[in-house]
């Protein structure tokens, strides 16, 4: 069973080249410290391709042998999370395979929680986006993709995940972006202008402070209320993981959004927020 590429207009060209590119003279931190978890954006490449590629770098020190990837739910209702159980992802830069494995275990630790449905997975795109990154900055590294709907149960999830890889060399890597302001999201709060674009980053901050503290409870009712997150659950999910397994505080690798990446000096009117965070 393949999952094949769906959603290549996210990422489109020389995939190599531009995680290349993106990672040039970057330097992540050195050290013993064993990163468990990280948080990274699933927007187009040219939008926050740079934040995915720079943090998944940060996390590849610790040298996972797999990645849990909790995904946002964008199109899908899903009642509960959902698992890829088998089989590998296809990216411009070769396959990655599935952990099955260790996908039969999670489903095993929380069958209440969580199912397995790989045809979920096709209308998704926040796991494909960053497939391509983990092809090439950890290419032995196999995945257990899961989509994690926005609810209070993705705190669960992610402490019985943790239980199962506790003796692994095991991450979990969520995907989400964050604010989604503008007339095309109808939500302008702020109206428009630089005060609207200070609102935004403050809002995005609300939500990566609860993170960064592993206060994985407050996550998703904080997205809720202010619409900071679109995939709140997969955030909640991977920092109950990392807390679980001893992270004592996460660290902030990079955020920016839509407006300052590709178009800064333009009055702002709307933007996607992003930041890449580690556990």
């Amino acid at each position: 069973m393949k999952r094949p590429m769906l959603f290549r207009q996210f990422y489109p060209g020389d995939c190599g080249q531009q995680i290349a590119e993106f990672l040039k003279d970057f330097h992540s931190e050195s050290g013993p410290k064993r990163r468990r978890a990280a948080a990274a954006p699933h927007a187009g490449w040219r939008y926050s391709g740079g934040v995915a590629a720079r943090t998944l770098k940060v996390l590849a020190a610790s040298r996972p042998e797999v990645i849990v990837i909790l995904s946002a739910v964008h199109r899908s209702h899903l009642d509960r999370a959902v698992l890829y159980p088998r089989g590998s992802w296809e990216t411009p830069l070769g396959e990655v395979e599935v952990d099955a494995d260790l996908g039969a275990e999670i489903l095993d630790a929380a069958p209440e929680l969580l199912e397995s449905d790989p045809d979920a997975h096709f209308d998704e795109h926040a796991a494909e986006v960053l497939m391509p990154f983990i092809r090439e900055i950890l290419p032995d590294a196999r995945v257990v993709p899961i989509m994690v709907p926005p609810d209070t149960a993705a705190v669960q999830l992610g402490t019985a995940i943790a239980g199962r890889v506790a003796d692994r060399r095991a991450a979990a890597v969520a995907s989400t972006d964050l604010t989604h302001y503008g007339w095309a999201y109808q939500f302008t709060p702020a109206g428009t202008g630089e005060k609207a674009h200070e609102w935004m980053r403050a809002n995005d901050q609300r939500i990566v402070d609860l993170a960064l503290r592993l206060e994985a409870e407050k996550i998703v009712p904080e997205a809720r209320s202010h619409q900071n997150a679109c995939g709140s659950g997969a955030l909640a999910a991977a920092v109950a993981f990392a807390r679980a397994l001893g992270s004592p505080r996460g660290i902030l690798v990079e955020r920016t959004d839509s407006h300052e990446a590709v178009d800064p000096g333009s009055p702002f009117e709307m933007a996607v927020g992003y930041a890449g965070m580690v556990f």
